[in-house]
């Protein structure tokens, strides 16, 4: 007898799984959107959810994406080395 995929019981390996699916989605997404700005022009900072605070331990100056003193390859204007915004990415 065939039971529905909702009828089913969630295991660990599946739970597992649709995380990994679900970050490779926003990694994904993440690089679509810098991407996009590569080629056209820079987000606003109200786009990107630019703000002039850290995000926990995420900020401006260790973002693979920042360019001293004050600026970013992908967010207009003016940003602060203290700031964040979503497409944050971990410099080397």
């Amino acid at each position: 007898m065939c039971r529905a995929v909702s009828d089913r019981p969630e295991s660990p390996a599946r739970r597992r799984w649709i995380r990994v699916a679900l970050r490779g989605v926003a990694a994904g997404l993440t690089a679509g959107v810098i991407a996009r700005t590569a080629a056209q022009e820079k987000l606003s900072q109200r786009e990107a959810d630019y703000q002039d605070s850290p995000k926990d331990i995420r900020m401006c100056a260790t973002c693979s994406l920042f360019v001293p003193p004050r600026s970013c390859k992908v967010v207009d204007g003016e940003v602060s080395p203290d700031g964040w915004c979503k497409l944050f990415v971990l410099a080397d």
